[in-house]
């Protein structure tokens, strides 16, 4: 099997485990479990989900080792794809037509998108300096969009969850490629941007689970999995020299996958929000005592 061909296989797996992840997000945030830090951490469900996004972030990283942002990120699309028949199955309702052809036309985008983005394994990692640089940008970026709260704020912190996790991979990537190359846990630059990672990941999720609280799962994982590639993409061409493969001809069918996708992105933000949690109806006695009449002389 190909560095390639192992990546891709590796990002399915990923995808389907953060699909899970996402569905119990969003069924914590519906609860209203999801108020404060401490009622996370006070909650099962919440661990879950966490270690659903542990064991999908670490099954990330191994793909990262074997391929390049450019192609492991658009991979990411496909949590949105699984997560669209798990929700519907946990809301107990049947697909709709349009969220299946959404699903088919991110499926097929994101094939033409992976044909010029299928390059060799990464060979180039961020220096420290790099990583303290985009590290930096990015909680600036993720502090601007999420200082305003209103009725929009929901896929603003989708589109910074979606940033934060493009930046965890990117960081991720150094670590992986490093220890490849038999580079010690040990070394300050590994150590530094490893725990970059966690801050990244750890924040990604946080900010994803405050997304689900307004927004449902569709539309704020879309958002997720639109910000994600584009932003990896940015470090991916500007800091690391990777580049699409074919020249005009691979730009051209990059263009058409990203434009498919994105046509069916936003059909698959149409999934009908399942309703908050509403409280329990007030309990009805079950005899009624009708009030006692007092005789008058």
């Amino acid at each position: 099997m190909n560095d390639t061909a192992l990546a891709v296989g590796l990002c399915l797996a990923s995808a389907v485990t953060y699909a899970a992840a996402a569905v119990a997000q969003e069924r914590l945030a519906r609860a209203g479990a999801a108020r404060s830090a401490g009622t996370l951490m006070a909650s099962g469900a919440w661990w879950w989900s966490a270690g659903l996004n542990t064991a999908a972030a670490l099954l990330h990283a191994a793909a990262l080792r074997y391929g390049p942002l450019t192609l492991v990120q658009p991979l990411g699309a496909l949590t949105l794809v699984a997560a669209v028949p798990m929700g519907a199955r946990r809301a107990g309702r049947r697909v709709a037509a349009t969220e299946w052809r959404g699903t088919l036309a991110t499926v097929a985008g994101l094939g033409l998108l992976l044909l010029p983005a299928s390059g060799p394994a990464p060979a180039d990692t961020l220096t420290l300096a790099e990583a303290l640089a985009v590290s930096g940008a990015t909680t600036a970026v993720v502090l601007a969009l999420t200082a305003v709260r209103d009725p929009g704020s929901g896929l603003r912190h989708a589109a910074a969850s979606g940033l934060a996790s493009a930046v965890a991979s990117a960081l991720t990537q150094t670590v992986a490629v490093a220890a490849g190359r038999g580079g010690s846990a040990a070394d300050p630059r590994v150590l530094c941007v490893a725990l970059l990672v966690v801050v990244f990941a750890v924040g990604g999720m946080l900010l994803s689970q405050r997304a689900y609280r307004g927004g449902g799962l569709g539309a704020p994982l879309a958002v997720v999995n639109l910000a994600n590639p584009l932003a990896a993409a940015v470090i991916g061409a500007v800091l690391l020299g990777e580049r699409l493969q074919g020249g005009t001809a691979g730009l051209v069918l990059a263009g058409a996958g990203a434009a498919l996708a994105a046509r069916g992105v936003v059909l698959l933000t149409r999934m009908p929000a399942p309703a908050a949690g509403l409280p329990a109806p007030p309990q009805v006695p079950a005899e009624r005592t009708l009030p006692r009449t007092h005789a008058t002389v």
